[in-house]
């Protein structure tokens, strides 16, 4: 089983090191790349104020987030709903950044690199030079993102699931006919595990009746001696 999270976060600002703060928490469940319908949703108060740029883009106001909890009392329920799966993310060091961040100041452990795949990064090697955001590969793939006037850590985080499945072959990807047909795409290139072939212990029987055989030779002989379906017959 292979359990990952369609995550995004919204912030006070761009850079965590410059004092910016997590405002909102989203994430979707995925299992085999399936949506299950379990998400994780949390507003945040980022102990400090938002400025009017930030909040522009996601509409959470400093009186609005005021009354919400702030980050320490909510990790550990973070955690446990992560665990080990990995994160899916669309430009994964925005997000890992200030999360990391977050944690760093509780003196807890950072997430490892390998926890996290950037949906950015397969896009562009997928659409080299073509535009990667959001909404461009909602565009791409026709993925209906008319809800997003603002951005929303849970909303993004729904679009994502949908762009990540597009982005790694579409709908069919979740319904792999044997275990070993995996599809790895953490490192540079996809790489799959193919089941060989194997024979029938016994051969189908023939379609088509006696008759009906000897039907299709009659209409072939007149044909004349160059038609290629005698040279079928012959063989």
């Amino acid at each position: 089983m292979r359990r990952e999270i369609a995550f995004d976060t919204e912030t006070t600002g761009l850079d965590p090191r410059n004092g910016d703060r997590l405002v909102e928490i989203g994430g979707v469940e995925l299992i085999n790349h399936v949506p299950t319908g379990r998400t994780y949703h949390v507003y945040l108060n980022p102990e400090r104020d938002v400025p009017i740029e930030a909040f522009n883009v996601h509409g959470l106001s400093a009186e609005f987030l005021a009354d919400k909890p702030k980050f320490a009392e909510i990790v550990q329920e973070f955690l446990e709903f992560v665990g080990d799966a990995t994160l899916v993310i669309h430009n994964a060091a925005f997000d890992m950044g200030f999360i990391n961040m977050e944690l760093g100041r509780l003196e807890l452990g950072r997430f490892p690199d390998e926890q996290v795949l950037d949906t950015l990064a397969i896009a562009r090697r997928k659409h080299p030079g073509s535009p990667a955001s959001l909404d461009a590969l909602c565009s791409r793939y026709r993925i209906d993102n008319s809800r997003r006037t603002k951005h929303g850590a849970l909303l993004d985080s729904e679009i994502l699931a949908e762009v990540y499945i597009e982005l790694i072959g579409g709908k069919q990807a979740g319904l792999a006919l044997s275990v070993e047909d995996e599809t790895d795409y953490s490192g540079s290139e996809s790489k799959r595990k193919r089941v060989p072939a194997r024979p029938r212990p016994q051969p189908l029987p023939p379609l088509l009746s006696d008759a009906e055989i000897e039907a299709h030779r009659a209409f072939v002989s007149e044909m004349g001696e160059a038609a290629l379906w005698r040279r079928y017959d012959a063989d």
